[in-house]
This record gives structure tokens, sequence and C-alpha cells, in this order.
């Protein structure tokens, strides 16, 4: 009986503390949207406003919005920085769809301020994406933006070290 008692207690002490039954975690539920927070007006005016020229594909438009040493911050791309440089990168994106901004948080302090929030595209209620707009106010009290910085909300993909080697492509015509 007591060579019964220890064959059983034996493995599922040794299963209990091991490193592996210690360190399972069940899987994280997945969470709920954060809800909307109204703008004030001046601040509203200008996610409307970029979503007007995002959905028109008006490149300028979207540089408009941009204090003059603004910067853009986009997934998988380097930094752009000023007006012209910024409606150059949103020139080459092409049209811009149905954009959808909405606000988790923001605040104001002085000529600065913030926003952040997701954004989807169409009339789906799922956000795609998040993003933070930086905020300042110019000499004539309009909100510009001085940096956006948005990211989706997909699945990361596997990357590849930056210092990999890169597959290269065999000789035209040769083998």
């Amino acid at each position: 009986m007591r060579a019964l008692v220890l064959a059983l207690i034996i493995p599922w002490l040794a299963l209990t503390a091991s490193p592996v039954a210690a360190h399972v975690t069940p899987a994280p539920e997945p969470q709920a949207e954060l809800p909307d927070v109204p703008l004030p007006a001046e601040l509203d005016r200008v996610l409307r406003d970029y979503e007007r020229a995002w959905n028109a594909g008006d490149a300028a438009g979207l540089a408009a919005l941009f204090a003059d040493d603004g910067v853009i911050l986009q997934s998988n791309q380097p930094p752009v920085r000023g007006r012209a440089a910024i409606e150059a990168a949103y020139a080459g994106q092409g049209p811009g769809g149905s954009l959808r901004l909405r606000v988790f948080a923001h605040a104001v302090s002085g000529t600065v301020g913030y926003v952040i929030g997701g954004y989807g595209f169409g009339g789906g209620r799922r956000d795609a994406g998040k993003f933070t707009l930086a905020l300042q106010r110019a000499a004539d009290g309009r909100w510009m933006i001085f940096s956006d910085m948005d990211n989706t909300n997909a699945a990361p993909q596997a990357r590849q070290p930056m210092d990999a080697a890169q597959p290269v492509a065999p000789p035209a015509g040769g083998s």
C-alpha cells in the first residue's frame, strides 16, 4: 500500500512543482474596446478634417493639418518630418478609403495637447488600429498636429533579424 501511495504522490509532486506547471497561464481574454470620449470642438475639428482629407485621398489637405515641422510615425516606415515630406508620404499611399477616428482620451495644457484613439474603416465598429496625436496650438490659435503615430491591431508578423542574411536571387539568365 505504501508503495502505491508513493507511486501516486511522487509523480503528482513532480508535476505540480515543475517549471512547466508553474509557468502555465491561461490565454488572456480579449479586452473590450475602450469607450469613446467627447472632444472639445476645436480638437474634434482636427480629427474630422483628417478623416475628410484621408477619405478624399487629399495628401496636401492632410499635410496642411500638421505643424511646419510635424512628424508622422507609421508602422513599418521610417519617421517623416515636415509638411512637404508628409504630403509626399501620404501621396504615395493612394486613395484613403472610409477612415473613422474615435477618441479614448485627450488633454490640453497651454499650447500643447494630445488625443489618443482608435481608427477603423467603413461602417464597422471594430478598430483596425490605434493612434496618438501630439498637438500644438499655432500662433493663430488653431490646433495643429505635431506628431501622428499609429499602428495596427493585427497580430505581429514574425520578423527576420536585421543582420540576418537575405536570400540572393540567382543571376538573370543563369542557373
